[in-house]
């Protein structure tokens, strides 16, 4: 008898067992927010999912929203500033978790003048899309 219960109490577990559900890749809507004082011109962000130009983004403000394959927290991001060219640096992707179907902001400010370095400071996951 003990050993029938045993299997049922076996079996009971095998089969109340869930996989988890992963969410898709993507598509992400991605934005940027200009944290900095100063004007960056010429955005271009690189998500590994696609690469985009999206535009000037003043002091304070953002951009609009760009759809990409798939996104990360962190991205290659380059602007012009002053007439010269400011970049986060490049981003290994390996073992980076992606963000799904989400809309996102890149809150991004200047971390060094003299470098001429942009760093990622915040992402903020806004609502889920529907693509």
């Amino acid at each position: 008898m003990k050993k029938y219960f045993f299997i049922l109490v076996i079996l009971l577990t095998v089969f109340a067992c869930k996989k988890v559900k992963f969410s898709p890749e993507g598509p992400t809507d991605v934005r940027v927010r200009n944290l900095s004082d100063l004007t960056f011109y010429e955005v271009i962000v690189n998500t590994s999912g696609g690469i985009d130009t999206l535009g000037d983004i003043g002091p304070g403000n953002e951009s609009e929203y760009y759809r990409f394959d798939k996104a990360y927290p962190k991205a290659e991001i380059s602007a012009t500033i002053n007439s010269e060219k400011f970049y986060t640096g490049p981003v290994n992707y390996t073992y980076m978790q992606y963000l799904g179907q989400d809309k996102i902001t890149y809150e991004v400010d200047i971390s060094s003048m003299s470098n001429k370095t942009l760093t990622i400071f915040n992402v903020i996951h806004e609502e889920p899309i529907n693509p």
